[in-house]
């Protein structure tokens, strides 16, 4: 057994934990790492990398068919499913040296590919090793929340942590849950070939704008994608034997052998079956107790500084039961760095975290929505301003129109949140974070200089709009001819 001695122990090798370790170590401390499986974590080997991989191979076919409203004649692409599944495995070994064991190693960090456990409240130990730190940040991440379906577990089905390595391609997939996972997984698919139906127990992606959400999901029933909401599963059954997950032969592709009950008695076939019904934090065997490390239902419980109950331990990404995302775990690592390093009280701020579905056109969102902004605020304080992309000159040069940039501002002119729908909303939507991070009101967007002609341009005219009324009221009008007799 070996020991050692550090400032800070990380557990975890995900984007929280390599962002916290690597400023830490550059930053002259000492530093060990535990991370028992992959190195990267869910967003480099199953998550963000692989799925954005995959649809940029999805959008690639979709778009070979050509655009006859240009005059341009395609024919419907050769789909070689097994390579679009060994060009995701080409992304993430292009991107893995960046997280390697080696990287961090040479940036003196002590990595142990071992799984760590506490064994008091200033000491954790694997296999091999004992570390003593005079800091611990878990980092431990998500994994997918599997739902207690009656037949569920008698049978194969995709994860995001299984389907990207299936080089096999699905007849058909039946995806369970319709928020950002299964939106992305089902156009992605159906673009590149599958049959695709997704069943979804409330309404698809119900944390964003219910205006925007009808907007895709109609795009999305354009490419082919069978929509059920406002039902659940109740039963699976896998009939005709049983097929080895990640292992289906390519004579399997079309047999419809998974057998879904609806709610309401309704039964669907199909041949792989994707469940992408939510993530749950990953606390388990890590004896939280006797670190005196409290959790919730949601996951570890921290305060504002990302403390747990011992304030010698932090807590920072999925773990915490906050929003998950990769720019989430990597903001929190600097939260953690301010505080141990620098003894800065540093404490976060959700109220400008952005999300993104990255499908074909993409949904943004950051901030309030309009009815949280009216919960907070009231409704005689609370006004959505907005510009369709039908009137955007890029978006009708280029026949991308299907979009919206939509704001919630605060009468006094503060913007309080934004969405976009629109092929690039990712990027659309950063200078509205960056506006409301820094407490700006709209006035900073409506009197910004936006090239011409861009997508861009669409969020200054939204939040041009919002001074539209009393720019062109009666009594702007009397004033400007009050004016001209001078």
């Amino acid at each position: 057994m070996t020991h050692h001695d550090c400032d800070i122990c990380i557990i975890g090798g995900g984007s929280g934990g390599l962002s916290l370790a690597a400023g830490a170590a550059q930053l002259g401390a000492k530093i060990v790492l535990f991370e028992a499986s992959k190195m990267g974590g869910d967003c480099l080997n199953s998550g963000c990398v692989p799925s954005k991989a995959l649809l940029a191979a999805a959008k690639a076919a979709h778009y070979a068919k050509g655009a006859a409203s240009m005059g341009i004649y395609g024919s419907a692409p050769k789909i070689d499913f097994a390579a679009v599944k060994a060009h995701l495995a080409a992304v993430i070994d292009g991107i893995a040296p960046h997280d390697s064991v080696e990287r961090f190693e040479s940036l003196g960090v002590t990595v142990i590919s071992e799984h760590a456990s506490f064994t008091g409240r200033r000491e954790v130990a694997s296999k091999n090793h004992t570390v003593r730190a005079k800091y611990f940040v878990i980092a431990t991440g998500s994994q997918p929340a599997i739902p207690p379906i009656d037949g569920l577990a008698d049978t194969d089905f995709y994860t995001n942590e299984t389907i990207f390595a299936d080089p096999n391609k699905p007849g058909h997939l039946m995806i369970i849950g319709g928020g950002p996972i299964g939106i992305e997984m089902a156009q992605a698919h159906v673009r590149l070939g599958v049959q695709v139906t997704v069943v979804e127990a409330l309404s698809i992606m119900a944390r964003d704008d219910a205006d925007l959400v009808a907007r895709l999901k109609a795009r999305l029933q354009a490419d082919g994608v069978r929509f059920i909401e406002g039902i659940g599963v109740s039963k699976v059954r896998h009939i005709q034997g049983r097929q080895i997950q990640g292992r289906q032969t390519q004579g399997r592709e079309a047999q419809n052998n998974i057998r879904l009950i609806l709610g309401d008695g309704t039964c669907l076939m199909a041949s792989h079956l994707l469940v992408a019904t939510g993530r749950r934090a990953v606390t388990d065997g890590m004896n939280l107790h006797a670190a005196g490390v409290d959790v919730g239902k949601a996951g570890i419980v921290t305060d504002r500084r990302l403390r747990t109950s011992n304030k010698r331990i932090f807590a920072i990404g999925d773990v915490t039961g906050r929003q998950q995302f990769t720019h989430v775990a990597a903001y929190h690592a600097g939260i953690c760095l301010r505080n141990i390093l620098f003894k800065l009280p540093a404490k976060i701020d959700d109220s400008s975290v952005p999300w993104v579905t990255y499908c074909d056109p993409e949904l943004a969102h950051v901030g309030l929505t309009y009815d949280d902004a009216v919960a907070s605020w009231g409704a005689d304080n609370v006004t959505v301003t907005s510009w369709d992309l039908a009137d955007n000159d890029r978006a009708r040069a280029e026949l991308h129109s299907t979009g919206m940039v939509k704001a919630t501002i605060h009468k006094n002119g503060q913007i309080l949140g934004a969405s976009i729908l629109a092929p690039a909303a990712g990027e659309m939507i950063q200078p509205w974070i960056l506006a409301i991070a820094n407490r700006r009101k709209i006035n900073s967007l409506a009197t910004m200089i936006a090239p011409y002609p861009t997508y861009g341009e669409a969020s200054k005219r939204a939040a041009g709009n919002f001074f539209t009324g009393k720019l062109f009221s009666p009594r702007t009008q009397k004033l400007v001819r009050f004016l001209l007799k001078f």
